[in-house]
């Protein structure tokens, strides 16, 4: 009942609120990746989002001398931030210079001073074998850093009901099999590893260590309409919307629909 009411609420919504420039585009098409690119340009609320959400991950980018890898690079700019960012993404692209899914990374070890990425590892069919790469390719204190989807009471009703891409907080295993590319992802996967079983990632990854999990954002990012739907907030209101998520902070465990997880390798 749950999945079908999930359905229904989607594709009740998607024809009012869906972006007209991926209207009737494939999510697994390059295409698609490509014109969000353009939509997050055009969007002022959205594109506000994303240089918070870049400047946490510029703020904690390790000391250690080396360059950084991007994965899932395709809609974003976060190039224009760090500079000789290496950019990547799961299939050809614009603007993109590395062909990766993060799983096999063509990268010597101890060379990479940083992986960082947004709304990416939730995608990734194996996150363990990410992990594993990236622990192989870091200097000993680089860090992997990035913004995913979270678990908290109200993401699970936002995520379950209204969101087109699975999520299943009950999942046992770090993986996941669904769809392509893009369609393909398990939203709960970085709540499951990083909070629900930290114990098993602290047993299995020994050379990493999770130095902050910060839950963030309830509302903004869903009133922007992300990538693949309109703005639902004017963009004036931005400001006042942003200091009401301030003011949650104390209480964001029950309201956070994205965290911020930044993980280094022990020297």
């Amino acid at each position: 009942m749950l999945k079908q009411d999930r359905i229904s609420g989607v594709q009740l919504l998607k024809p009012l609120l869906e972006h007209p420039m991926t209207r009737g585009l494939d999510i697994d098409d390059p295409r698609t990746t490509d014109l969000r690119n353009e939509i997050i340009q055009s969007k002022p609320m959205l594109r506000t989002i994303y240089e918070e959400w870049y400047s946490l991950i510029c703020n904690h980018l390790p000391a250690v001398a080396g360059p950084v890898l991007e994965l899932g690079s395709g809609a974003g700019f976060l190039r224009k931030r760090i500079p000789g960012l290496i950019t990547s993404e799961v299939f050809p692209c614009q603007n993109v210079q590395l062909v990766s899914d993060g799983q096999a990374l063509p990268f010597d070890s101890e060379s990479l001073r940083a992986v960082v990425m947004t709304n990416v590892l939730h995608h990734v069919p194996k996150p363990a074998a990410f992990l594993s790469e990236a622990s192989r390719c870091l200097l000993p204190g680089g860090s992997i850093l990035m913004i995913e989807p979270w678990v908290s009471r109200w993401s699970r009703i936002v995520y379950t009901h209204l969101h087109h891409e699975p999520f299943d907080a009950e999942q046992e295993e770090w993986s996941h099999s669904f769809g392509g590319p893009l369609s393909g992802a398990n939203g709960a996967l970085p709540w499951i590893i990083f909070e629900r079983d930290r114990r098993r990632f602290e047993q299995e990854f020994s050379s990493l260590r999770i130095d902050r999990v910060q839950p963030i954002m309830p509302f903004r990012y869903l009133l922007s309409g992300g990538v693949s739907m309109r703005q639902l907030l004017p963009t004036l209101l931005d400001p006042a919307c942003a200091a009401v998520e301030r003011g949650l902070r104390p209480w964001m465990k029950h309201w956070a629909m994205f965290v911020f997880v930044a993980v280094s390798r022990r020297t």
